[in-house]
C-alpha cells in the first residue's frame, strides 16, 4: 500500500488548472478525494466528492475539513500583473481569507498533514530565488499585494508550530504556473494563456507587451501536483520551490506559440513595461526531495494550446474571481 491509499484527502481549488492534475494523481494513488471548490460540479473530476464552498465562510471551512487526514489547499486568486495593479484588494483579501481559514479549520479539526500553496510572489527582485532569502527582503513591487497575502499564509505556518506544536504543513512555492484549465481571460489571465486566448481568437498581428527579454521560470501543472504530494508524503516543513530552475524568455514563450499558429505576426511593444527582467526559481532544495519538473516547455504549451482548441467553451466560463460577484453578503 502506498501513502495516500484510503486516505482521505481534500482538495482546495481542485477544480483548478493545478488541482485537477493533482485530485487525478490522487486518485490514481488510491485516495479518497473530496473537492472544495466555485466551478459548477460539472468541472470536477470523476471519481471524487464535489462541493460548493466559499472559504470566506468559516463554518463551510469547517465542514470541508470535517472527516480529511489531509489537506492540499490550492485556492486563491490568479491574475495578470496589471491587474494586480488595478484590483489589489480583489487579490490580497480574497486570499487571507482561504488561507486564514482553511488553515485554522484544518487544525480545529485535527488534519494530520497540510499543504499550503504560497507563490513566487514572495520573493524580492534577484537573479535567483532561495528559499532561505524571503524574510530579508521584501516582494517585488509587481507583486505587492498578492506576495504579502501569501507570506501571511507562511507566517500562520509558523506561528501553529510555535503555540500548538503543529509542524506537519508543508510549504511549496510555485514558479509560473501553466497548462489546460488555466484562466484564459485575456482581461485578467497570465501570459501564456492570455496569448493563446489571443492567438487563437484571431488577433493579428498580436501586440505583446516590451521587448521579449524579461526571463520566467515555467513550470506545468502537472509538475506541481507531483511536487506537492511529494513534500506532503515526506512530512517536508521547510519551504520548497517548485520550478525548472531554467529561465525561458517571454520572445520564446511567443515563437512557440506563433509557431503553432499559422500566420501569426507580433508585434512588440516596446513602450509597454516588461515587468521584472529575471524571475528564476533555485530548485536544489527540491531536488533534494527527489522532485524535478519533466515537462518541457515547448511540449507543455503545445499540449496547452492543444486543450484549449478542443475545450474553449470549458475554458471561457469557469469561476473567475474577477468577474463573479461575491458569494458573501
Amino acid at each position: 500500500m502506498g501513502f495516500y491509499t484510503n486516505k482521505h484527502v481534500l482538495v482546495t481549488g481542485g477544480t483548478g488548472m493545478i488541482g485537477r492534475q493533482l485530485v487525478k494523481f490522487l486518485l490514481e494513488a488510491g485516495a479518497k478525494v473530496r473537492i472544495a471548490a466555485l466551478d459548477d460540479s460539472n468541472r470536477a473530476p470523476q471519481g471524487a466528492e464535489y462541493n460548493n464552498i466559499d472559504l470566506r465562510d468559516f463554518k463551510q471551512c469547517l465542514d470541508a475539513v470535517s472527516g480529511c487526514e489531509i489537506v492540499f489547499h490550492l485556492a486563491g486568486v490568479k491574475g495578470s500583473p496589471a491587474v494586480a495593479v488595478e484590483r489589489p484588494a480583489s487579490f490580497f483579501v480574497p486570499t487571507l481569507s482561504f488561507n486564514i481559514n482553511t488553515m485554522e479549520a484544518a487544525r480545529r479539526q485535527g488534519v494530520e498533514r497540510y499543504l499550503f500553496t504560497s507563490s513566487i510572489g514572495v520573493y524580492a527582485p534577484s537573479e535567483i530565488f532561495l528559499e532561505g532569502d524571503v524574510w530579508s527582503t521584501f516582494p517585488s513591487p509587481n507583486d505587492r499585494f498578492a506576495g504579502w497575502a501569501k507570506r501571511m499564509g507562511e507566517l500562520q505556518a509558523e506561528a501553529y508550530a510555535i503555540e500548538y506544536g503543529w509542524r506537519d504543513i508543508s510549504i511549496v512555492r510555485p514558479a509560473n504556473v501553466y497548462g489546460p484549465y488555466d484562466n484564459f481571460d485575456p482581461e485578467n489571465a497570465m501570459v501564456i494563456p492570455s496569448l493563446i486566448y489571443r492567438a487563437l481568437s484571431g488577433e493579428n498581428p498580436m501586440a505583446v507587451w516590451g521587448d521579449g527579454t524579461a526571463v520566467r521560470d515555467f513550470i506545468h501543472a502537472r509538475d506541481v501536483a507531483a511536487g506537492m504530494m511529494r513534500v506532503v508524503e515526506l512530512g517536508v516543513s521547510e519551504p520548497v520551490n517548485l520550478g525548472t530552475g531554467k529561465g525561458v524568455s517571454i520572445r520564446e514563450i511567443v515563437q512557440i506559440i506563433a509557431a503553432e499558429i499559422d500566420g501569426l505576426q507580433i508585434f512588440w511593444d516596446t513602450e509597454k513595461p516588461s515587468g521584472d527582467a529575471r524571475r528564476i526559481m533555485d530548485t536544489r532544495r527540491a531536488e533534494g526531495y527527489g522532485i524535478k519538473a519533466t515537462t518541457d516547455i515547448r511540449d507543455g504549451i503545445r499540449e496547452t494550446i492543444a486543450w484549449y482548441r478542443e475545450n474553449k467553451n470549458v475554458a471561457n466560463h469557469r469561476y473567475n474571481a474577477f468577474t463573479e460577484k461575491n458569494f458573501l453578503p
